[in-house]
């Protein structure tokens, strides 16, 4: 008998600087959802938000140090090595080439998913993907307008669903939230304070040595 191949996820964002608000939603998931693993994709050029503070190549190194160690979380750096903003549909569709038959689960936060009639070619998604949403405490499920109508034909509460087909469906489910900013990070770091417990020890020590948030303090949050 053929052995099932549980579902991959897909969890992209800067990470300008990744923390533990960031580690503890995928490492929920991985064992909500019983997926194979939850993939970060540190992006390259987010196309709704400013540019990344500290380079492509920083925010790498510290997505893996962040989960090294941690069985079940990856580091994926495709989208650092394509040209133009990194759109969430072309990624699936390469992730798509390299899994034909397996259930991908695209991970966002209901911010973000409020959001999707904004993304590229939005639609596409769901013959790729199936989108699972991290809530927040305060938001609440759209009720009109395209999302209604998409939550209406899509939304389930039955995770075997998300094992059962490779897209198409939207899971939403609380996570444990931390309130921890990635702004915030950058401001603190900026003025010479110590972000120690907010993220890894080994993240912590990246940032030092690179001196990417040293003297540059940005307003936008570009990473939650």
């Amino acid at each position: 008998m053929e052995r099932h191949q549980a579902p991959i996820g897909v969890f992209g964002g800067t990470f300008d600087p990744i923390h533990f608000g960031h580690l503890r939603t995928g490492y929920e998931l991985l064992h909500l959802l019983r997926l194979e693993e939850v993939r970060y994709l540190p992006c390259r050029l987010p196309p709704h938000r400013g540019v990344p503070v500290a380079s492509a190549q920083a925010r790498l190194e510290m997505v893996r140090a962040a989960v090294a160690g941690q069985p079940g979380l990856v580091v994926d750096d495709r989208e650092l090595h394509r040209d133009g903003p990194s759109y969430s549909v072309d990624t699936l569709r390469d992730l798509r080439q390299d899994f034909p038959d397996r259930s991908l689960c695209l991970i966002v936060g209901m911010d973000a998913f409020l959001g999707f009639p904004d993304w590229s070619r939005w639609q596409e998604i769901f013959e790729l993907a199936h989108v699972v949403v991290a809530r927040r405490p305060g938001w609440t499920a759209p009720d009109m307008g395209e999302l209604e109508a998409v939550l209406e034909q899509r939304q389930t509460t039955e995770v075997e669903d998300l094992h059962g087909a490779v897209s198409g469906r939207i899971y939403i489910h609380a996570v444990t939230q931390l309130e921890i900013s990635s702004t915030a990070i950058r401001q603190m770091v900026s003025a010479g304070q110590e972000p120690r417990f907010l993220m890894p020890d080994e993240t912590c020590e990246i940032i030092k040595r690179s001196g990417c948030y040293s003297g540059r303090i940005t307003t936008e949050d570009t990473n939650r």
